[in-house]
């Protein structure tokens, strides 16, 4: 674009009715300049004659003449906009991040080094040129890059060679020198190479992050895995055992229905014996009242008491049927049967607690107890599974122990997952077992919560149990010995009767947020120990 053109800007040469380059510039009397087709069809179609911009009024339409002048910038400014779109479009046809010379005039080739004194990119024949011209030798040459004015200095015209740490922005060597005189400045690469290092360890933490990342993806599908075998499994137990009991309530209603008809039909025969006997009594009875009838029309004295002798005075021989009755009592047979189908379901049932709680028990883990938690008034064994009341013992007041609760945590916890341990409580009248936050205020008295925990099963009184939260249990039997299991994401804390292979409760919808530490507390004077026991998967 020539000299003059670059005082212009583009916006200059816009028709302000088609928003275009002018097409045939004219002037009107206000000065305002349009296209000719633009203003011609403006006044055409509306009235009175005025100008689109100003709106001044013409009494009479303006003779139109094109501007030379502007006609002729214009056709510059198309010029210059086919160039421009030429070169991008050559940019377009190279490789991607290639940077041609800038000092080819015909066929531009790609650039081997640029000049940042110069501002300009060379091809190998242009970079010798300018390396024998007098004066450019020492010019700083890089690796062929775009934008070089934007590597320079907008005041001072220098490259940007320095960084000013306080303002943190690229600087040249005059800038330290005015504007940044008293800043800390440290030369480009320096800080280039700095920030570098820094980035790249926070691409490291960014990859580590990403790696864990899909880790726990992966974790995560492989827990929807097992969570999708574990409920086929589910289904597949549950269908079997319902269809199972099913079977066994369709047997027991058969046999039932079966029992009733052999019933009714013994009922039946009995009734056409007893009717039968009836009959040929009847037809005894009949017989002697036609002879008696016979008698009794005789009206000869004689005669009658010639032939009564013959009659024979005793009735043919019946039975008493007052008491005689063929109704059926079908008291208690239903109850009966419903009683052995119940038996039949608490076998199925206990069945299904046996094979939970083998389940339950693959996540055993091996609890050992915390010294450094344990009340002064409790005495550990040496192994750590073992606790019973004693004798105030002179302990560190370390801010882990339990100081107002005659307790004691153990050693491990559990954040995620699930897991299981077994206590024998035998020959005890007192004991608390369950899970508590490992965050727990140990120097106050315990206000057990569903909410924050701990989550605990206690026997007081030697045969009162309790599930702390308020509700009291009522048990069949008393355990000797008790397993505890903890699903977290399930938010569910239950408790088993090992032996009886029975659950005691459970604590559901429990929203845990932190560790999880199995505690243990004994009751006063109670020298009877509670003993972790090792898992043993149950018969």
């Amino acid at each position: 674009m020539s000299a003059a053109s670059c005082m212009f800007s583009k916006e200059q040469f816009l028709c302000s009715i088609c928003l275009d380059v002018f097409t045939d510039p004219v002037s009107i009397p206000c000065g305002h300049n349009f296209c000719k087709s633009c203003v011609t069809h403006h006044w055409d179609v509306n009235a009175p004659c005025q100008c689109p911009l100003c709106s001044k009024v013409f009494n009479s339409r303006p003779e139109l003449h094109v501007n030379t002048f502007i006609s002729e910038m214009a056709a510059q400014f198309r010029q210059t906009a086919v160039k421009k779109c030429n070169r991008m479009s050559l940019k377009k046809n190279t490789n991607s991040g290639e940077v041609l010379c800038d000092v080819c005039t015909e066929s531009k080739l790609k650039a081997l080094k640029s000049c940042l004194m110069c501002l300009t990119s060379y091809c190998e024949t242009h970079l010798e040129n300018h390396q024998n011209i007098t004066g450019r030798m020492k010019h700083e040459l890089v690796d062929p890059v775009e934008n070089l004015q934007d590597r320079m200095c907008e005041s001072h015209g220098r490259p940007l060679e320095m960084f000013c740490k306080m303002d943190q922005m690229c600087v040249c060597r005059r800038c330290t020198e005015s504007n940044h005189k008293l800043h800390c400045i440290v030369p480009l690469m320096e800080q280039f190479e700095k920030k570098k290092a820094e980035l790249s360890e926070t691409e490291t933490e960014i990859q580590k992050m990403i790696e864990k990342r899909h880790l726990k993806i992966q974790e995560m599908k492989d827990s929807v895995e097992l969570s999708r075998a574990d409920t086929d499994r589910e289904k597949s137990d549950s269908v079997q055992v319902f269809t199972a009991l099913i079977r066994s309530v369709e047997e027991g209603l058969a046999q039932l229905l079966d029992l009733l008809e052999e019933k009714q039909k013994t009922t039946e025969e009995k009734a056409e014996g007893f009717i039968k006997e009836l009959e040929d009594e009847i037809s005894e009875l009949m017989k002697r009242n036609t002879e008696v009838e016979q008698l009794l029309s005789t009206e000869d004295h004689l005669q009658f008491l010639q032939n009564l002798p013959s009659l024979n005075p005793d009735h043919p021989p019946t039975e008493d049927w007052t008491e005689v009755r063929v109704h059926s009592s079908y008291e208690g047979m239903m109850r009966s049967a419903v009683a052995q189908l119940e038996k039949k379901l608490s076998e199925e049932v206990k069945n299904q607690l046996e094979s939970e709680l083998r389940r339950i028990q693959q996540y055993a883990v091996d609890i050992t107890l915390d010294p450094d938690t344990t009340s002064p008034f409790l005495i550990l064994s040496d192994d750590g599974k073992q606790v019973y009341y004693g004798k105030r013992q002179n302990l560190p007041d370390n801010p882990e122990r339990f100081s107002k609760t005659v307790c004691v945590l153990g050693k491990q916890s559990i954040s995620a997952g699930k897991f299981y341990f077994e206590v024998q409580v035998k020959n005890k009248s007192r004991w608390d077992l369950g899970v508590v936050r490992g965050s727990i205020n140990r120097k106050e008295s315990i206000s057990p919560r569903l909410e924050t925990g701990p989550w605990i099963l206690r026997l007081m009184n030697g045969g009162d149990y309790k599930a702390v939260g308020g509700v009291l249990l009522s048990l069949k039997s008393k355990p000797q010995k008790v397993g505890v299991f903890v699903d977290y994401e399930e938010g569910v804390v239950s408790f088993y009767d090992v032996d009886a292979a029975a659950l005691i409760y459970s604590f559901t919808g429990c929203n845990f947020t932190e560790k999880l530490f199995p505690i243990f507390s004994t009751c006063l004077d109670d020298r009877a120990p509670l003993i972790i026991t090792p898992v043993s998967q149950t018969q």
